[in-house]
């Protein structure tokens, strides 16, 4: 089949040397370099024993904060939920009772609030999109699991303790 310029392309195949039909040099390049690497420091974080450096900007597991008198921060506006990219967050609000006035700063709080974090990108649009400041990513690393229902964070492992305990 011609090409559609109707230029032909010459192909010169170029005689192997002696050396390069042994394959020596490049055998023994490939050794060099493998010697190399085994005598370099590993890179290798062993994680349980060694923990690795994060940057400052480093976003970790959610946590729900707390203020200054102990009060759940959270009022259940669902901004948060609504500008989650991923859909991970979902959260019922519910009317404050009579005696929980140290517990909830405001009329309304989250009765649920749940993290997927198998769907959870994080972006830190939820930080952000807080008016109450009640929502960081500052925690550690994600631990793993096996099962994808204990990848659902609920209000128990998510809000901080409190401040005088």
């Amino acid at each position: 089949m011609e090409s559609l310029s109707n230029k032909k392309k010459q192909l010169t195949v170029k005689p192997l040397n002696f050396w390069e039909r042994a394959y020596l040099p490049a055998i023994v390049s490939g050794l060099a370099i493998t010697m190399k690497h085994f005598f370099k420091k590993p890179v290798t974080i062993q994680y349980p024993e060694q923990k690795r450096e994060f940057s400052e900007n480093f976003r970790g597991m959610h946590s729900l904060k707390r203020d200054e008198n102990g009060a759940e921060r959270c009022t259940a506006c669902g901004l948060c939920a609504l500008s989650c990219p991923a859909e991970a967050i979902t959260m019922q609000a519910a009317e404050r009772q009579k005696g929980e006035e140290t517990l909830y700063r405001e009329e309304k709080y989250a009765a649920v609030y749940e993290i997927n974090m198998l769907r959870c990108i994080f972006c830190g649009l939820c930080e952000e999109a807080c008016p109450k400041e009640a929502i960081y990513l500052d925690g550690d690393i994600v631990p793993s699991d096996y099962l994808r229902k204990d990848f659902i964070y609920g209000k128990d492992k998510l809000v901080e303790a409190p401040l005088n305990q």
